[in-house]
């Protein structure tokens, strides 16, 4: 294993560091200064067949420094972050900053957003973890799958075990940090039949061990993923309802998130450009992000420019009720920031949820999407095509599974057309949500 991680000693060290290089900035005559930090330690084990393939024991650490001179940007970064390098950092980033041209709305978010609570969020659980024991418990996880009659060969296991600490300062006086910890087991098996190999997967990833899922429960259930894709057909084509299981329905969010991010819109690279107050899901549909939730994916009590992070409703009643902002981006918009550098985070939705059998009822006839590939989706205009995997339903009943089609439609029309969200919630990242019926998608199958 790597040296014990002290994560208030390693807060205390970055902090020190962050305060050092914002000092370092004012004295060589930058105008303001914020300065990011972090280190993060964690073990990772790879087993396949019964055998280990890998161990890796990480220590990485960065410091990123970014100044302003009157209204020029600079911007340098180093892994190492001791006394001689931060003040080489500080010198190219006021170096890289007096070539650069003004732009209006460079400058730190005001002095009066930046958060000045930082409530316990319960985001870090360390787990003392011997390398030994990840081992097992990856030998574990893929032993119960492979044990499971039909599965012939297996991609393997992998636990990963990690922590670390961020600091954020800059030069109004904010300076805070926070510390993480994310741990990960999951299993990839493999099952032949006649018609060819599938293979399938499943995982789980917490704040807190104590609640990771079994490595049996992980094993069986990539093994029933699997199993469940022999004897895969092409669908027919046409356009038919397609639902999205969980964890393909948060990608939708988060094709939407990007949309009303402040950077895509000040570029004029989205379809949802000066779409405020516009209808676009249904009535019942209500989308959240909850910053400061107790033991959540993303949970911080500021975002990346220090402003202090609060709830924000970006869809309101299916009207998208506010933008995704930065300090920078919000100024290049004529808007004040939402508190979102850094991006959105633990995302929720209001809404009424239906169990998956009642949705497939509602189907009656069409696809239900369990894998998607490729990257066939244009933020400009919102045109949405991808290949896939799943299974097709008839007379609201899964039948079989399908491969090699794809689905394709409009993110416009496919967020109206949503006719149902389920109440099988993934919990496993920021974005929590069931699975998604969209109606009238252009399947293209045999």
């Amino acid at each position: 294993m790597t040296q014990a991680f002290d994560a208030a000693a390693q807060q205390a060290l970055l902090e020190t560091r962050v305060a050092a290089a914002l000092e370092q900035a004012r004295k060589l005559g930058a105008d303001a200064c914020e300065v990011g930090a972090s280190v993060d330690q964690g073990t990772g084990v790879n087993v396949r067949m019964g055998e280990v393939e890998s161990v890796e024991l990480s220590r990485d650490q960065g410091i990123a420094v970014t100044v302003y001179v009157g209204q020029r940007k600079g911007s340098a970064s180093s892994s190492d972050a001791g006394k001689d390098s931060i003040r080489a950092v500080v010198e190219k980033a006021i170096a890289i900053a007096r070539h650069t041209g003004e732009d209006p709305a460079a400058g730190l978010a005001e002095a009066q957003l930046m958060a000045t609570e930082f409530p316990d969020l319960k985001v870090h659980h360390p787990w003392p973890l011997s390398t030994d024991e990840a081992i097992e418990l990856a030998l574990a996880c893929e032993g119960a799958g492979r044990a499971v009659e039909g599965i012939t060969n297996s991609d393997g296991a992998g636990l990963s075990s990690g922590e670390g600490v961020r600091v954020y300062g800059n030069s109004h006086g904010f300076l805070a940090g926070q510390r993480g910890s994310r741990h990960s087991l999951s299993c990839m098996l493999i099952a032949r039949d006649a018609q060819g190999m599938q293979r399938d997967y499943d995982y789980s990833s917490v704040r807190d061990p104590a609640y990771l899922s079994s490595p049996e429960a992980i094993g069986h259930s990539a093994a029933e993923r699997t199993l469940r894709r022999l004897g895969a057909r092409r669908p027919e084509t046409g356009r038919l309802p397609v639902m999205f299981a969980p964890e393909l329905a948060s990608g939708l969010v988060g094709h939407f998130l990007n949309a009303i991010a402040g950077g895509a819109l000040y570029r004029e690279a989205s379809f949802l450009c000066d779409s405020l107050g516009k209808s676009l899901f249904p009535a019942w549909f209500t989308l959240m992000e909850k910053p400061r939730e107790v033991g959540g994916m993303a949970s911080s009590p500021f975002d990346n420019d220090g402003v202090y992070t609060r709830d924000n409703v970006f869809v309101d009643e299916g009207r998208i009720a506010s933008y995704m902002l930065s300090a920078y981006s919000a100024r290049r918009l004529g808007m004040t920031t939402t508190g979102n550098a850094g991006g959105a985070r633990n995302l929720r939705i209001d809404a009424p949820l239906s169990t998956q059998a009642d949705l497939l009822t509602r189907m009656d006839r069409g696809v239900l999407v369990t894998e998607l590939m490729g990257q066939g989706v244009n933020g400009v205009t919102g045109d949405y095509s991808r290949g896939a995997a799943g299974f097709w339903v008839e007379e609201g009943r899964l039948q079989y599974p399908i491969e090699e089609f794809t689905i394709a439609g409009n993110l416009e029309a496919m967020f109206a057309n949503l006719l149902g969200v389920g109440d099988d919630t993934d919990t496993r990242g920021s974005i929590h949500t069931g699975s998604w019926l969209i109606d009238d998608m252009t399947v293209a199958g045999s």
